[in-house]
């Protein structure tokens, strides 16, 4: 390619496309500093309208329990925004977050547990909390090495899953014993080869120094975007200054200084920019669906190196009563274990369960609905995700599709269901059981209008942005804007290094050749 369709090719992608790298950068390093920023929150007024909450979709209710205090036959309904009071008639809703910290994310409940003594439990990503006087009050695990994922009880046993350990408690619940679940048959120490990569994007592989050292990344992509604006827009004001008769010699200043290290940086740089867009492109389709097949031995020396065989796999556990084990769901699949000492033992013919986790997993009563439609009064299990909602029969191994009730073996399609479901609640309408949609909500008790506009946090924000969901005029469109978004920005690198040889003399306010901004 010419010299000089490099230079229109770095110019007009590089500026037609810089705010897009510039809000890449930014959610980038908001995303890298979750615990720094888990209190800032960001008003749902401002963001386009898909994210007002609406039938207490966006997964405003994650589940609900009914509890016997501090008001007898309260329901508490609880999501990624906090925890209401209401009763089974829903008639009225009140807060219920006293004591639990300021901030969306740290109001993000993953689960409720009340003990066999009373005793009220709620599970925040963050931490663990107990209701007592009057207010949440935070309950210490030890070693608490990551997100909280779900909380549980059994008899008299309180348990509360970490992403990558259980931990355990017996009355009166004051001191929690952490439980490493052993390692499965056939277990190799291979870990995700899309982990990996995503854990290398961020810098958060090589812990604390491994995110700044891209955060810093991040603020070079920043400045060259910053400076190619400057080097596009000095000449033209230069000119228009010259034809006024004002002096220039400070904007000259200035613009061979942008120019200089545009350049500069630009150069020094490029095997690590390249590098940040390259993977950060391969955590969207088509590369996603490479990397997610494909399992590597864990990078010495890094978080992923590490003996737990269950490092940031567990999402959720429940007793199964009937068949007298448990049910651990994890990013690995589903597995069974009698006891936490016991080896889990891979489930087969199993739900379809999205990589995003699992939301639902409770038994159905024999008396239900579904298992008179189905005929059963086996060990039925709904089970739901974004990958849909599906009744699973334990006893038979048989999976339906629960809006359906046909065998998802006997449809000849694919097993996926069409709703993504984010919650759960089986305390409203008379007992039905019933299904939170992520995009629809549910009608089985109405939302408050004043929770339309709850806050988001500004995490969650970043999170929209650097994905492109925020865009949400491109529609189905937006599940490929980083795939788009990071071709050009690999390009824009690129033709920026093939430039790299092309400096030229400032003469007059601008190179010899041209402008700055084409030189750049």
């Amino acid at each position: 390619m010419k010299i000089s369709a490099w230079k229109k090719h770095h110019k007009w992608f590089g500026l037609i496309f810089c705010l897009f790298f510039l809000l890449f950068c930014i959610s980038g390093i908001i995303l890298n500093h979750r615990d720094l920023v888990s209190a800032v929150d960001v008003s749902r007024r401002f963001l386009p309208s898909d994210y007002e909450f609406c039938k207490w979709n966006g997964g405003l209710m994650r589940g609900s329990l009914k509890i016997d205090a501090p008001q007898p036959a309260a329901v508490c309904v609880y999501g990624n925004s906090g925890i209401w009071l209401t009763d089974s008639a829903a008639s009225a809703f009140t807060d219920f977050n006293v004591g639990l910290p300021q901030g969306a994310d740290n109001r993000n409940v993953r689960g409720m547990a009340q003990t066999s003594d009373g005793q009220l439990f709620a599970a925040t990503i963050f931490g663990l909390y107990r209701f007592s006087n009057d207010a949440w009050q935070l309950v210490e695990l030890p070693c608490l090495d990551g997100r909280l994922t779900d909380i549980t009880t059994h008899g008299d046993s309180l348990i509360v899953l970490s992403r990558s350990n259980v931990y355990m408690s017996m009355p009166p619940y004051n001191t929690f014993n952490l439980v490493t679940v052993p390692a499965p048959d056939g277990y190799d120490a291979k870990v995700s080869l899309f982990r990996t990569v995503w854990l290398i994007h961020s810098g958060e592989l090589f812990g604390l120094a491994g995110k700044i050292f891209v955060d810093v990344m991040a603020l070079v992509i920043v400045f060259l975007c910053l400076t190619g604006i400057v080097c596009f827009v000095m000449p033209r004001w230069i000119k228009r200054q010259k034809a006024r008769g004002a002096d220039t010699k400070a904007g000259i200043g200035f613009m061979k200084f942008s120019f200089k290290w545009h350049d500069l940086l630009g150069r020094k740089t490029i095997v690590l920019t390249l590098f940040i867009a390259l993977t950060g492109w391969f955590l969207r389709p088509p590369g996603l669906i490479a990397l997610a097949l494909t399992k590597v031995p864990p990078v010495p020396g890094t978080m992923l190196d590490d003996p737990n065989a269950w490092n940031d796999k567990l999402r959720m556990m429940r007793y199964d009563s009937i068949a007298s084990e448990w049910i651990l769901s994890t990013s690995e699949g589903l597995f069974s274990l009698g006891s936490f000492a016991d080896r889990p033992l891979r489930l087969s013919n199993t739900p379809p369960v999205s990589v995003m986790g699992i939301n639902v997993l409770t038994p159905l009563v024999p008396d239900s609905k579904v298992c008179t439609r189905l005929n059963m009064s086996d060990n039925l299990w709904l089970v739901g995700s974004f990958s849909g909602l599906f009744v699973w029969n334990r006893t038979t191994n048989m999976v339906y599709d629960a809006a359906t009730l046909r065998c998802i073996e006997a449809q000849g399609a694919s097993p996926f269901g069409s709703r993504a479901v984010s919650g759960f609640t089986c305390h409203f309408n008379h007992g039905k059981p019933l299904a939170v949609d992520y995009a629809q909500g549910t009608d089985a008790l109405p939302m408050p209008d004043d929770f339309r506009h709850l806050p988001m946090s500004l995490w969650n924000l970043a999170l929209e942005v650097h994905t492109g969901r925020i865009f949400t005029v491109l529609g189905k469109a937006s599940l490929i804007y980083v795939t788009f978004a990071g071709l050009i920005a690999l390009w824009v690198l690129w033709s920026g290094y093939k430039l790299r040889k092309k400096k030229r003399p400032f003469h007059n306010g601008e190179p010899s050749g041209g402008s700055v901004a084409s030189q750049a």
